[in-house]
């Protein structure tokens, strides 16, 4: 029996979804990491019962935080993103968590640059609070180890990791891990048109930008040396991965899930001889609007295949793929 509601968030899924494909299902991803962060910092004395950890968050960081913060005895003060809604919000209010928004901006790279800027403000005028830095600071690597190793000792052969890369943490942690018991393992990050991560800010998606696996700024927790590959995916072709896999396997997760999940099936299609894990970081409730409202729109998956390139002055929407064979960003 879990002490806590956030271990019970935090465990994720296997489930089987098609041939050679393997879903690693979280209700809310960062739970996990959040929580191993947060016993690190008690146990080696950085933090204790009572003090206030602090850090910027579009929204699914800041739900894992206050839970983490909930069970641990700590408060918690959030500089959240204009993105953040109501349903999280009073969350936020009733764990007790204190949220700052910004206000409603178009501009993914200004609202991150209020965000920063508002944290240095806060800790210089509170100076005993603790910045947790969830995109640079590799704590937040720590709460994947268990999962990698569960992923190991269920899923047979070769492994393939898919994930969206976000601020690194999740995806660069699982494939660490699991290189420290499966050398051959090999991991393809999702990217968001338009961001800077592996430099895709030269191309903008005119939809909807998927959020929490780009950046408008650099992150440090991404190690660019991890990576096998990169997919870069629009609004339109993981609408279409989302929307298939909800049909297809019910598996009800976000849009980042559905880029994934896009992802994964062409690496399947490429390396039959590998199984293809897909990180679904949290469940579609906050993407009923934007996406599965618009089921009717979406193309079918089968109709859809990535532009190969070699450079990423070739990147084209919908969806781009380039080896990126384990390279330092240039």
């Amino acid at each position: 029996m879990d002490d806590h509601i956030a271990d019970a968030i935090g465990r994720p899924d296997l489930v089987r979804a098609g041939d050679g494909l393997v879903c690693l299902r979280f209700e809310t991803m960062k739970v996990v990491s959040a929580l191993a962060a947060v016993e690190h910092l008690l146990g080696t004395g950085v933090v204790r019962r009572g003090d206030t950890l602090l850090d910027s968050s579009s929204g699914i960081y800041a739900y894992a935080l206050a839970l983490a913060c909930h069970r641990h005895g700590l408060r918690c003060h959030i500089v959240g993103s204009t993105t953040v809604d109501e349903t999280l919000r009073v969350q936020l209010a009733v764990l007790g968590a204190r949220l700052e928004q910004m206000p409603p901006s178009a501009d993914l790279k200004l609202d991150q640059s209020r965000r920063v800027r508002r944290v240095r403000e806060i800790l210089r005028d509170n100076p005993g609070y603790h910045w947790m830095r969830q995109y640079h600071d590799d704590v937040h690597y720590l709460g994947y180890r268990e999962v990698a190793h569960r992923i190991a000792g269920e899923v047979d052969g070769p492994v393939t990791v898919v994930g969206g890369v976000g601020s690194g943490a999740s995806s660069g942690a699982l494939a660490t891990y699991l290189r420290d018991r499966l050398p051959s393992v090999e991991l393809a990050g999702v990217q968001p048109f338009g961001s800077v991560t592996f430099g895709s800010e030269h191309v903008a998606d005119p939809e909807i930008i998927i959020a929490g696996i780009g950046s408008s700024i650099p992150f440090g927790n991404v190690r660019h040396r991890l990576y096998d590959t990169i997919h870069w995916i629009g609004f339109e072709a993981a609408l279409a991965g989302s929307v298939h896999l909800l049909r297809e396997h019910a598996v009800f997760a976000g849009l980042s899930t559905g880029a994934a999940y896009l992802a994964a099936r062409w690496e399947r299609r490429l390396r039959p001889d590998r199984t293809v894990v897909f990180v679904a970081a949290d469940t579609g409730h906050r993407y009923v609007d934007t996406v599965f409202a618009r089921h009717t729109e979406a193309r079918p998956v089968t109709g859809l295949a990535p532009h190969a390139v070699t450079t990423r002055d070739e990147l084209a929407l919908p969806w781009s793929r380039m080896a990126w064979n384990r390279a330092s960003f240039p």
